[in-house]
């Protein structure tokens, strides 16, 4: 019997030392691509007006936390190495334990021939305040106790992150930098890093990533990798460290369109269709030219047939309701049309400037001419809702969040129904060298970037949302089409069709109650209740009564992603 306790504790003890994600270094599977020739991207540095700025993704580890945080596994705290001489640290770099180590941090120069102000950009701080300490906690942590500083700045200087040690002394006022405040901006909350039970964490604290607060291609903050720390339940309070601001307004580290097209070939994602997939993708081309159908409203029996450029579209206006498209009449056309044509598919691309033009985004839209019904999973039962989630015109995309310091891809978004989520890099998967994989929900086509079941609802009652890599799959790089790059002047002239500000279907032309009701009574009546609460709060996109505005309608074109 001593035996077999000793070999169950050694096998705890295995379990126990199993090394924490963090503790391996994610790199994209291949290379960085050599880019083309051009001005200020890919540079390493980006002038901000007066103030350099690099990204540091080395760093030295300062201290860890080994619980509490997501998936209770803690967070490590980290100073960024290996500055390039001349740059200064601006703050520390922490994430959660649950996932690699994948981050980066900016470091700063004065630029000496700066005309925006007479004083330095840079400024040692006066002093330093201790915001939170290890040192009461009954924590597993390594390496000693941790100790969180705020910089105080000089008179006219802000704070742009923390300054984390293992020692409670207070630190050099050599070791950081504060900014002048003409390129401090506000900063909001971001994903949660870490924070400890109550009964542990008796101050009640929580690590927040940042991101400015001002988010949209027109938006000058600039993003620094750093955190904030806030009081548990008490007012947020994220005025203690600023994230940065691109005083000069500056494009030059945006790419130029040779340097696009090099990251649309490195990047651009694979998308895999479920097995059971109906309506796939096509080009607005193909659409137009296989009989697709421009109506006014008052003359409804009079569609006209679409020009294969869209040059006989309304231009300009708003969604009024008084245009919409719709499939062929004749039954055979509208139901080849419905399917689509993955052959003759094409992603279409929209490059804007994000976070003050360091970073690039590159929203890559699918257009499927037809949305499939939905099925919905209500306890052990799985129905299809009839005609429930059936639309004409489905506009769905994915995100490339791309750094201007260096090129490399650093998170996804990918899009789901009327939200999404943003991917890190080192949490998705990838094909043929650093291409994201994308999985496209059957019927509703949401994109996911893992397979499996995600149920949108509630409990054990929602809408099913299937993904599976089946046979069928699109690379976007094969047939990529650049629609829109504002930045760039007229170097890319958009397509007629892109500012087509109505609906690309019709309203709903079906009797929606009709078929909720035929759902309904299939159901045991213990499950009508909560199946008729469920309904209501489905979104009419979701319910498919009318057809979706186009991208450039989409709040996303000129600002960030909601997530």
């Amino acid at each position: 019997m001593g035996l077999f306790f000793s070999l169950l504790a050694n096998l705890f003890k295995k379990c126990d030392d199993k090394p924490l994600p963090i503790e391996s270094i994610f790199k994209l599977p291949s290379p960085i691509p050599k880019f083309p020739p051009g001005d200020g991207f890919a540079t390493g540095v980006i002038d901000l007006g007066g103030l350099q700025v690099c990204q540091i993704s080395t760093f030295n580890k300062i201290w860890s936390a080994l619980e509490g945080g997501p998936d209770n596994k803690g967070a490590t705290f980290y100073e960024p190495s290996s500055i390039p001489d001349g740059f200064f640290m601006l703050g520390c770099y922490s994430q959660p334990n649950n996932r690699p180590l994948f981050g980066w941090i900016l470091a700063a120069k004065t630029v000496t021939n700066n005309s925006f102000s007479s004083h330095s950009s840079l400024a040692k701080p006066t002093d330093y305040s201790l915001i939170w300490s290890s040192e009461s906690k009954k924590i597993k942590q390594d390496g000693g106790n941790c100790y969180i500083w705020l910089p105080t700045p000089p008179e006219g200087y802000k704070p742009v992150g923390y300054l984390v040690t293992n020692s409670p002394e207070k630190p050099s006022v050599e070791k950081i930098r504060c900014v002048q405040s003409e390129f401090a901006d506000a900063i909001e909350v971001d994903g949660w890093i870490w924070g400890l039970d109550k009964k542990i964490n008796t101050n009640n604290i929580n690590m927040y990533e940042i991101r400015p607060k001002d988010r949209g291609v027109n938006a000058l903050s600039v993003s620094t990798g750093s955190f904030v720390v806030q009081n548990v339940g008490a007012t947020a309070d994220v005025s203690l460290v600023y994230c940065l601001k691109n005083t000069k307004n500056n494009l030059m580290a945006m790419p130029n369109l040779s340097q696009v097209e090099a990251l649309i070939q490195a990047y651009s994602p694979v998308i895999y269709f479920h097995p059971d997939e109906a309506y796939f993708p096509s080009s607005v081309d193909w659409f137009f030219q296989n009989g697709a159908l421009l109506y006014e409203k008052g003359k409804e029996s009079e569609p006209r047939p679409i020009q294969p450029d869209g040059s006989n579209l309304p231009q300009g206006g708003s969604n009024d309701d008084l245009y919409w498209l719709d499939l062929p009449k004749d039954d055979s056309s509208k139901e080849r049309v419905k399917k689509g044509d993955l052959a003759h598919s094409c992603a279409y691309f929209h490059i804007k400037p994000m976070f003050g033009a360091t970073f690039t985004d590159i929203p890559l839209w699918i257009f499927y001419p037809f949305n499939g019904p939905a099925r919905a999973k209500v306890g052990i039962f799985n129905v299809s809702l009839g005609k429930i989630g059936e639309h004409v015109g489905d506009w769905e995309h994915l995100t490339l969040r791309v750094s201007n310091y260096n090129g490399e891809l650093k998170s996804v978004y990918f899009s789901e129904h009327s939200g999404g989520q943003m991917i890190d890099a080192s949490d998705i998967e990838f094909e043929n060298g650093n291409k994201p994989v994308a999985y496209s929900s059957l019927h509703g086509h949401a994109f996911y970037s893992k397979p499996g079941l995600v149920l949108q609802g509630s409990g054990s009652i929602g809408i099913r949302n299937d993904a599976s890599k089946g046979k069928m799959m699109m690379d976007t790089g094969i047939t990529p089409m650049v629609v829109a790059a504002e930045y760039l002047g007229q170097v890319v002239v958009e397509p007629m069709w892109l500012n087509y500000s109505r609906k690309w279907g019709p309203k709903i032309s079906y009797d929606i109650t009709n078929e909720i009701k035929k759902v309904r009574n299939v159901l045991p009546k213990l499950l009508r209740g909560p199946f008729d609460k469920f309904v209501r709060g489905l979104p009419n996109e979701l319910l498919g009564e009318e057809g979706p505005t186009g991208p450039k309608m989409k709040n996303n074109w000129s600002g960030d992603e909601k997530y």
